[in-house]
């Protein structure tokens, strides 16, 4: 255990940048880039939008993992990480990555059925699978926390 309390720090270093790289995204990058495609090229401008909030969207569900995982370094910090309240932040991740998955599967097929050129549909199809993935491997990995929260709780109760 003492091992992951040292990795903590180092750890939160980088979620705090990342959050705040995230949020210059949110704000700043995302729109911008989305105005500027819609005045280079008017025929898809209608698309500067709906683009956006997606993309907005799922920068959001990425600050949620970050923030769940901040929590779950807490916990794991104050060696409570075999607790209920460990799901709630592990559930958090996969409620943020389920929503994610749901709006990209519906970009995917929006743009699979207008789409020219192949690229951009098996790219999102390639996000999709990794994503899907992701979200599997989360819900895989709660079993085991489920699992170790019970015993650690049924242990108590005994002590």
């Amino acid at each position: 255990m003492l091992e992951a309390q040292r990795v903590v720090v180092p750890l939160r270093v980088f979620l705090v940048l990342l959050f705040g790289v995230l949020v210059v995204f949110q704000t700043m990058s995302l729109p911008g880039q989305f105005a500027y495609m819609a005045q280079e090229d008017p025929e898809h401008a209608y698309l500067r939008w709906p683009a956006t909030v997606v993309t907005v969207f799922w920068v959001l569900c990425i600050q949620v993992v970050i923030v769940s995982t901040w929590k779950l370094l807490t916990l794991v910090k104050n060696d409570r990480i075999f607790t209920d309240a460990s799901l709630v932040w592990v559930n958090a991740i996969v409620w943020a990555i389920a929503a994610a998955w749901v709006v990209l599967v519906g970009v995917l097929l929006y743009v699979g059925f207008n789409a020219d050129d192949p690229g951009l549909p098996l790219l999102l199809f390639l996000m999709s699978i990794g994503v899907t993935a992701l979200g599997l491997l989360m819900v895989v990995m709660r079993a085991p926390l489920q699992q170790a929260t019970t015993l650690r709780t049924d242990m108590e109760a005994v002590v």
